[in-house]
């Protein structure tokens, strides 16, 4: 009875934690999700033009919150090309979250179930990649499941309205609101460089070399997700390389 009681208890208190943690991911994630409540407000003008319905777009982001891909799509939609090429087109399009669900493995756990490896990889946005990846120690799955839960309905609804009124809004504040999503990412990533040297010169040589790929003719005529996807490859493999981490989960200089 007493160690029944004792993982009774254990258990609740786990479950006291993870419910501790969700709220975290939920006020983490909430100025994300007015991000991408306000860029999904051009996303819904072009699946008005693509002939979709408010709840049609709603659907759509609701399962797939990928801005990149999600456009990708819509053209082909639009073009009334074959479910085939539509495949094709958002794989290749959203080819660089590969790369983060790779990344990101590195910070789960061991014995973490596959239910919950499962979960967490439906929802692997770069904005949500960027906040996950900047804390330290192994990911609880609980605060991905917080962070997602204020982000994606946002974004869903976002398109939704969009496709409703966001032809009434004026060209000009849609694009304002745009850039706000920009600025937010860059809140992200601040905090993690300014800890970290290592993780701040990263930033740096990532941002160098993706101005000096787009403007070297040989590298411009290459789409700009197939060079982040080559200079994601290159500057994570010399870093792993150079700056293993540790089993924590810390970067090793």
């Amino acid at each position: 009875m007493e160690e029944k009681e004792w993982g009774s208890s254990t258990e609740n208190m786990q479950a006291v934690t993870n419910w501790r943690v969700f709220r975290s991911g939920i006020k983490d994630g909430f100025p994300i999700g007015i991000g991408y409540f306000a860029v999904a407000f051009s996303l819904g003008i072009t699946v008005r033009n693509a002939g979709m319905s408010a709840f049609q777009g709603f659907i759509m982001s609701l399962l797939n919150n990928a801005s990149a891909g999600q456009y990708a799509a819509l053209v082909v939609i639009s073009a009334k090309s074959s479910y085939l090429e539509l495949a094709l087109v958002t794989l290749i399009t959203n080819a660089r979250y590969l790369l983060m669900g790779c990344a990101l493995s590195q910070r789960l756990s061991p014995e973490m179930p596959f239910i919950h490896r499962f979960f967490i990889s439906f929802d692997i946005t770069d904005e949500l990649f960027g906040l996950i990846i900047s804390r330290s120690g192994y990911l609880n799955p609980y605060y991905m499941y917080g962070a997602v839960a204020a982000a994606a309905p946002c974004w869903a609804i976002g398109t939704a309205i969009g496709v409703v009124s966001g032809n009434i809004l004026p060209l000009q504040l849609v694009s304002a609101l745009s850039v706000a999503l920009y600025g937010m990412f860059l809140a992200v990533i601040i905090p993690p460089t300014r800890k970290n040297k290592v993780i701040g010169a990263l930033v740096l040589i990532s941002f160098a070399a993706s101005y000096a790929a787009a403007n070297i003719p040989i590298f411009a005529a290459i789409s700009s997700g197939t060079r982040t996807i080559i200079l994601t490859v290159v500057i994570c493999t010399i870093a792993a390389l150079l700056f293993p981490i540790n089993k924590e989960g810390d970067i090793h200089a």
